[in-house]
């Protein structure tokens, strides 16, 4: 049997490791000029703290852990028998890994408010796990990029995280991202008006899959969760919602002018289009996307989700929003906060598309001492002590093979030096130092050889 790795998750080459590390090093230094300082959380958390906070369709995409020992040992033999998976599963499975970075840092802040300053801006790069059904761009395992601030309502903070995401995408050479933005008070006010107020999640849920399953698909799903066909004709207008932006806030204005909770929506909506517009896009544009709802349950206020370039066939490569009382679920009342995040393989796989990655340079030794015996390994041995001493990163080739062996394998992996110690240079206290680019080869001195390998 071929040995394998479960569907939904990837092994990474050297190549590979080092662009991802380009995308990361690039989201760090921004999310560090921005002033966002970085945190880390288990892989995993209690099932409590994850589970009911992310709706009834992320709940089921949460990977569970099953309990150490004979995990059905307590388990209850009606629920056995009855083959309840529902109940069984908090019986059998106390712990679970987490699905996002969000809940995790609102569950952090309840616990160490006492040693925190608000407002907290913090960033976090970690793996997360998803049991979602494996395709292109979506994975079972991958990797979030979050940024957020937590102790204060300022809508300056939006402002500022699309400011963040244009810097990022610019500084990756990424022209054309979209960055779409819509507010959950806008799609209350827009349930409300249509008289679909109790039916508000099942109502964002459809409407956020308008561009998956299209107008159609999410009129049916509507119907089957309850709402009237009135209310979906009153609707009608989101499905072909078109314009610029200060003219979908005018149409807006006038939809939901029977809604406070909308009109607020608009308003906050308002401040950000315009003074994004005032500070300007390097690369990126701002469009308003009423259909946008992203369908977690915690989002109160503005919502992000930015698309890669038209030319590239791949979803959602960020996204976030406002969560006015995130940190409540976990008893502390009253902490706003709003952030985004960065989906990092999904940016891999559009900058690999566009051949947007700069030319990465492998970790490789820049000199590598070819071994001929032991007493020249250990003679070479101590000159690579004294060069890594200087930060020159130096190698032994592991055998005494044969040397034509030795030099293909510096030449695959493109060392710069090779040194070459027999016997002679041994009596004479020197290093036959060949140059693999120019072919140039002298004998030298160690104080030589460091001369000449770090110019």
């Amino acid at each position: 049997m071929k040995p394998s790795i479960p569907k939904g998750t990837r092994d990474f080459s050297p190549t590979e490791v080092a662009n991802r590390t380009y995308i990361i090093n690039t989201i760090k230094t921004a999310f560090e000029n921005f002033g966002f300082q970085p945190i880390e959380t288990p892989s995993f958390e209690n099932s409590e703290t994850l589970m009911g906070k992310y709706g009834e369709e992320g709940d089921r995409l949460i990977f569970k852990i099953l309990n150490s020992g004979d995990y059905l040992d307590k388990a209850t033999e009606q629920f056995l028998t009855e083959k309840n998976s529902v109940k069984l599963t908090s019986q059998i499975s106390e712990k679970a890994l987490r699905y996002d970075l969000t809940v995790p840092f609102a569950r952090y802040v309840v616990q160490h408010q006492n040693d925190i300053t608000f407002p907290f801006k913090r960033y976090q790069i970690q793996p997360v796990w998803r049991a979602d059904r494996p395709q292109k761009g979506r994975f079972r395992e991958f990797y979030q990029c979050d940024a957020d601030v937590v102790g204060s309502d300022s809508l300056w903070q939006e402002v500022e995280f699309v400011q963040l995401y244009d810097s990022v995408f610019s500084s990756l050479g990424l022209q054309g991202t979209t960055i779409k933005i819509n507010n959950r008070k806008i799609l209350s006010g827009i349930a409300e008006v249509i008289g679909a107020s109790d039916k508000l999640i099942d109502f964002t849920v459809a409407l956020d899959k308008l561009d998956k399953i299209g107008k159609e698909g999410v009129e049916k799903e509507m119907i089957s969760k309850g709402i009237s066909e009135e209310a979906i004709e009153k609707v009608q207008p989101l499905f072909d919602f078109s314009g610029t932006n200060l003219e979908k806030l005018g149409a807006l204005d006038n939809l939901l002018q029977s809604s406070e909770e909308g009109k607020k929506g608009v308003a906050e909506l308002r401040f950000i289009i315009e003074n994004t517009q005032q500070m300007g896009l390097q690369s990126a544009t701002l469009t308003i996307d009423v259909t946008l709802a992203r369908g977690l349950n915690y989002y109160t206020g503005a919502i992000f989700e930015v698309a890669a370039p038209k030319t590239v066939s791949m979803g959602s490569i960020g996204g976030g929003g406002r969560y006015d009382d995130l940190t409540g679920i976990f008893g502390l009342k009253d902490v706003s906060g709003v952030g985004i995040s960065f989906g990092l393989d999904r940016i891999y796989l559009v900058l690999e598309e566009l051949g947007l990655f700069k030319a990465v340079a492998l970790p490789k030794p820049k000199v590598l001492f070819l071994n001929l015996g032991e007493n020249e390994a250990l003679y070479s041995l101590k000159a690579i002590q004294q060069l890594r001493a200087l930060h020159i990163k130096s190698e032994l080739y592991p055998e005494a093979a044969k040397m034509k062996k030795q030099f293909a394998y510096a030449d695959k992996r493109a060392i710069p030096f090779v040194v070459i110690v027999g016997s002679e240079e041994i009596t004479n206290e020197s290093y036959t130092l060949k140059n693999m680019v120019s072919g140039e080869q002298n004998s030298v001195s160690l104080s030589e050889l460091i001369s000449l390998v770090t110019v």
